[in-house]
């Protein structure tokens, strides 16, 4: 084996030493698979455990019948109990949506969020009296005068939301592995695999896509298993057509 020096790195076999770029992109892929890992087990937590638990919360919510009367009430229920609160005080920042409910044993005091302030929440004054339905420790919905309003602890039948998060932790998951792998075994050329424009535009529209078919298949009663498949044929085929587009040279790096 030649051995010669330098400057002040060593050359072995006529080979040059790693270059200062060539470390940070193999440093960078070895971060990027670690990602890979995690969104990876992310997703296959919301697919596994998240989303089965939400749809069988809400079922068995929209199951659940009026309690019986008691002398002594349990905290947690199975069934729904209407209970007369009194309003403590409201909470109607952008932050911060919530009411403190001042109620009997085993409710003494419960703090209430809510998604928003309509209808009923802004209406509330001090000293008003209300009445909660609790569903296993939570009161799930708030009525005043006639008017009801869903607090945030209340089961809701959006499965198409948490499909979204997984679907992006998935394609997180495959983004990060295929940048991490291509950093890993080329870090002298990493071609067109860099953050700009192609990782950047890819992991925008991913993220892009996701909340935008997310959220419209909640307003639109769609299923939740059309999240994934639509997202995924969206991302697949923007990947595909931009690193074309880019080899091509008809986007502007």
């Amino acid at each position: 084996m030649t051995t010669m020096r330098s400057g002040t790195a060593w050359v072995a076999d006529g080979q040059p030493p790693p270059q200062p770029r060539a470390r940070r992109n193999l440093l960078v892929g070895a971060a990027l698979v670690l990602v890979s890992v995690a969104a990876g087990l992310t997703c296959q937590a919301v697919f596994t455990s998240w989303l089965p638990s939400d749809r069988t919360q809400y079922r068995e919510y929209k199951a659940a019948e009026a309690c019986p009367a008691r002398s002594v009430i349990p905290r947690v229920e199975d069934c729904l109990r209407e209970i007369t609160f009194t309003v403590e005080d409201t909470s109607l920042g952008a932050k911060r949506t919530t009411a403190t409910l001042l109620g009997p044993e085993p409710f003494p005091r419960m703090v209430v969020p809510f998604g928003d302030t309509e209808p009923a929440l802004s209406g509330l004054q001090h000293g008003d009296r209300v009445t909660g339905t609790v569903w296993r420790g939570v009161v799930v919905v708030v009525a005043e005068r006639g008017i009801r309003q869903n607090s945030s602890d209340a089961p809701r039948d959006e499965p198409q939301m948490i499909a979204a998060v997984g679907t992006f932790a998935g394609l997180l998951a495959a983004w990060a592995l295929m940048f991490g792998a291509m950093h890993l075994a080329r870090p002298r050329d990493l071609g067109l695999f860099t953050w700009r424009p192609y990782g950047k535009w890819l992991l925008i529209v991913t993220a892009a896509t996701c909340a935008v078919v997310g959220l419209s298949a909640v307003w639109t009663g769609l299923p939740w298993w059309v999240v994934p498949t639509v997202c995924g044929a969206v991302v697949a085929g923007t990947a595909w057509f931009l690193h074309r587009d880019l080899r091509l040279g008809r986007v502007g790096r």
